[in-house]
């Protein structure tokens, strides 16, 4: 071959390989302009098939929540070609240039089990973000004057009774994959126990004369915030996992509330009358001054939970005789109306909130995905469910 052939091949590769990077760059710009007010990447188009209609509908449900959304394959940026033999599978390429993403099948348990592990693969694989599909949620199951805690998949399914008190039970709060927390009337005032959903062996955490509630687990499982009267008026404290090293953190003489940790465990964010009108607080788990967090737009504010990535605080505003699910930076400032619903709590990624809504007299549980909007209601126990509280 001449010198001259080569210079050109060598040129031609030198252009093709600047064209191809500046086309990934300008791909990665695109993705970054297009991010939301929010600084959320736009739903990943994608197209499934080959499935039954009944494991396709599972998928995409799953998919909705992990930043995905179900369109024709020349409009996807990947194709999912499915597969139920032998088990629940999928070969997931990128449209354009057919390269291989992901090729995985899963045998063993239930259907549902296998349809999550591959929503959950194909999730990590494509966002390098956390999959959801196989996590749980705890809630409140109200059946006339008694209410009982129950466990499920976090799309509702599968559901099992923790408790059988026969009495009120409330407020649940995971502290790890097989413990749960939560207050109960069982002897006739509300305290805090544990319940280890393995042995079903529980213990008391908290019962001082007065209200015990409100319990809150650390992201490290290190650590408890809860509410307790045994001062006089409802007021916020701080202890080990078990309960041990109890420390009073606010002495008001008005309402405190519904306390949640800072993904980082050095601080809370609590409702409080501290100042006469309801509002959110913050404070340091060290203790010191409460400081408000603002809530602009958002009136009534409680409930707050904290998104394990620490962007934002989710929580529930009342106005009027409507509760409405808001959204506020960490820092606070102007609160965004997400939907209607109450009792928020975030999935481990950060972007979908299970949450309460009322429908006639009752309350359902539905999902957010926070970014879209979009609702979904899951399913649910006979009853009235409520307070749900999202395993991370």
């Amino acid at each position: 071959m001449s010198t001259l052939s080569i210079f050109y091949r060598v040129l031609a590769t030198g252009l093709i390989s600047g064209l191809a990077g500046a086309s990934f760059a300008a791909e990665k710009l695109e993705l970054t302009r297009q991010r939301d007010s929010l600084g959320f990447d736009p739903p990943i188009r994608i197209s499934i098939t080959g499935f039954p209609s009944e494991v396709e509908s599972v998928l995409k449900f799953d998919l909705l929540f992990m930043g995905f959304t179900n369109v024709p394959p020349d409009q996807a940026k990947y194709l999912v070609n499915g597969t139920t033999s032998p088990g629940i599978g999928a070969r997931v390429v990128e449209r354009v240039n057919r390269n291989e993403v992901l090729a995985k099948a899963f045998t063993g348990g239930t259907q549902r089990s296998q349809i999550h592990s591959l929503a959950d693969v194909i999730a990590e694989t494509i966002t390098q973000k956390p999959g959801i599909a196989k996590t749980k949620i705890a809630f409140k199951v109200d059946t006339g004057a008694t209410s009982e805690i129950y466990v499920s998949d976090y799309d509702g399914h599968s559901p099992q009774a923790v408790t059988q008190d026969r009495t009120i039970v409330a407020a649940p709060c995971w502290a790890g994959p097989s413990m749960l927390l939560y207050t109960s009337y069982k002897n006739g005032k509300p305290d805090i126990f544990s319940h280890d959903l393995g042995s079903a062996a529980r213990k008391p955490v908290a019962r001082y004369p007065g209200l015990n509630t409100s319990v809150a687990v650390s992201a490290d499982r290190r650590k408890l915030a809860m509410i307790l009267s045994k001062s006089g008026s409802p007021d916020l404290y701080v202890s080990d996992l078990d309960g041990s090293n109890l420390k009073q953190l606010t002495t008001t003489k008005e309402e405190e509330a519904t306390p949640c940790w800072s993904p980082d465990g050095q601080q809370l964010c609590f409702f409080s009358r501290k100042d006469g009108a309801a509002a959110l607080y913050k404070i340091s788990v060290n203790g010191g001054s409460m400081t408000r967090l603002p809530t602009i737009g958002a009136p009534t504010p409680t409930e707050p939970d904290w998104s394990p990535d620490g962007r934002f605080i989710v929580f529930t505003s009342m106005a009027g005789r409507f509760f409405n699910i808001c959204l506020v930076p960490a820092q606070g400032g102007e609160a965004m109306v997400l939907t209607t619903g109450e009792d928020p709590s975030w999935a481990p990624n950060s972007r979908a909130v299970v949450f309460a809504r009322r429908q006639g007299g009752t309350r359902v549980l539905s999902l957010l995905d926070v970014p879209t909007k979009q609702v979904k209601d899951i399913g649910r126990i006979s009853g009235s469910n409520s307070q749900p509280s999202w395993a991370k």
